[in-house]
């Protein structure tokens, strides 16, 4: 059963930085590709960015570029998010998803995780 968990969501003030990890299990084959999404209240959801298995970030969402780091462990099955410089309008439940295969450089998502909150005060 493939499973994605996040972790290390919480509120913090503006400025400050977190670390999102996302626990992934159960898979037969590594996900060609994974990513990070994010959806706030009463918004749609928001594509963050995307790594590949080889390692590469076909994409960061303009909203996040400078600020954000995608980055992937192979050997514990595990991708991050470092997210520093927090603004409050990065409030939002951030998700973990991964996919079989690729459009461009987005994942086509198969999987998803349920997701950690973060909380961004000014």
């Amino acid at each position: 059963q493939v499973q994605l968990v996040e972790s290390g969501g919480a509120s913090v003030q503006a400025g400050g930085s977190l670390r999102l990890s996302c626990a992934a299990s159960g898979f037969t084959a590594r996900p060609v590709c994974m990513g990070w999404f994010r959806q706030a209240p009463g918004k749609e959801r928001e594509r963050v960015v995307t790594i590949n298995s080889g390692g590469y970030v076909g994409y960061y969402a303009d909203s996040v570029k400078g600020r954000f780091t995608i980055s992937q462990d192979n050997a514990k099955n595990t991708l991050y998010l470092q997210m520093s410089s927090l603004k409050p309008e990065d409030t939002a439940m951030y998700y973990c998803a991964a996919g079989s295969s690729m459009y461009g450089v987005f994942c086509r998502n198969n999987y998803w995780g349920q997701g950690t909150q973060v909380t961004v005060s000014s």
